[in-house]
């Protein structure tokens, strides 16, 4: 390996330390697994979301993940793509997918570092700040077509209206 490319990657491993920081400021609960991955959780109006860092050194890149409290199992897979495509056009930053093998909605993006400085502070804590501002917003639509069966985009115009007033 070049001294360029071992710099790089060292200095990219400071990522997760900016991660840290940000996490800590926003007072959020946080674990640190290793040198490439940090956990932390985040108590939303409409459950817990999971947040994950996780840098890999070898392509630098750093992969930030939200997962939503909502589990999809069976046939509710089916339902749910005609949604998170619907959201996805919507999101400039990120975007939605449920793996199989987790079944829950998550919302993801990656950061390359590659011939590139580290995110600073600002830019991780807007990351964070779109990625649970889209959890937060999104949530309800989830839940209408998983619990209704609710038409996708129904759910979305029902879930991205701003309530005003006391009912």
């Amino acid at each position: 390996m070049t001294g360029d490319l071992a710099d790089m990657m060292e200095s990219n491993g400071g990522a997760l330390e900016v991660v840290e920081r940000v996490v800590s400021a926003a007072e959020l609960q946080f674990e640190r697994f290793s040198t490439e991955d940090l956990a932390a959780e985040y108590q939303g109006r409409w459950g817990m979301y999971q947040l994950w860092f996780a840098v890999r050194q070898d392509v630098q890149v750093m992969h930030v993940s939200c997962a939503l409290d909502l589990k999809i199992v069976g046939s509710e897979f089916d339902s749910i793509y005609p949604l998170l495509a619907r959201i996805n056009e919507r999101l400039w930053l990120g975007h939605f997918d449920v793996w199989h093998s987790e079944g829950q909605p998550t919302w993801r993006h990656s950061i390359v570092f590659r011939a590139g400085p580290i995110p600073n502070d600002q830019q991780i804590a807007d990351i964070v700040g779109t990625a649970l501002d889209d959890c937060e917003k999104y949530f309800p639509a989830f839940k209408e077509v998983l619990n209704y069966g609710t038409d996708p985009e129904i759910a979305i115009a029902s879930a991205i209206v701003d309530t005003v007033g006391v009912a």
